[in-house]
């Protein structure tokens, strides 16, 4: 699997550990920054780690900024896109087998080192279950989308 990651400069002390996780559990890394602590807006980085999904140039992402919630909502604004925020491994785990998420985002201020690789691990070892229900409500997640590309919510 291929896995994008991106941070702000508040998720940047995660930074490391996020690519150690991925690379030790035998996944390539798509690094999209930042690469040091100045201050960086964290839509930006969803962005970056969002295209390299839709792109086809990663199958997952992992975004972290100061609280995880700035760059859930903006991950979440990209057609295609499910993040979730995740603070407990079963959350990083169920998001994936029945939500089909495909990025998870953490909080650099919100969960240390240990509790972070934890919770990368779990994402990265599930898969979407595939189950009647699931598809049907991912489905439905994706009639969303299409109404509001279509203006409804205008």
């Amino acid at each position: 699997m291929i896995v994008a990651i991106g941070c702000d400069h508040a998720g940047f002390p995660l930074r490391d550990r996020a690519i150690h996780e991925v690379r030790n559990a035998g996944h390539t890394v798509v690094d999209c920054g930042t690469f040091d602590t100045a201050p960086c807006d964290y839509p930006d980085i969803a962005r970056r780690v969002t295209e390299a999904i839709l792109s086809g140039a990663a199958n997952r992402g992992i975004i972290v900024c100061g609280s995880g919630v700035g760059a859930t909502v903006a991950a979440n604004k990209v057609p295609g896109i499910r993040a979730g925020l995740c603070h407990d491994t079963f959350s990083a785990r169920q998001g994936v087998e029945d939500d089909d998420m495909n990025v998870l985002c953490l909080g650099g201020r919100v969960v240390g080192q240990e509790v972070a690789g934890e919770l990368i691990r779990a994402f990265l070892r599930a898969e979407f279950s595939g189950a009647e229900r699931h598809r049907r409500r991912v489905a439905k997640i994706r009639a969303i989308e299409l109404d509001a590309r279509n203006g409804l919510f205008d």
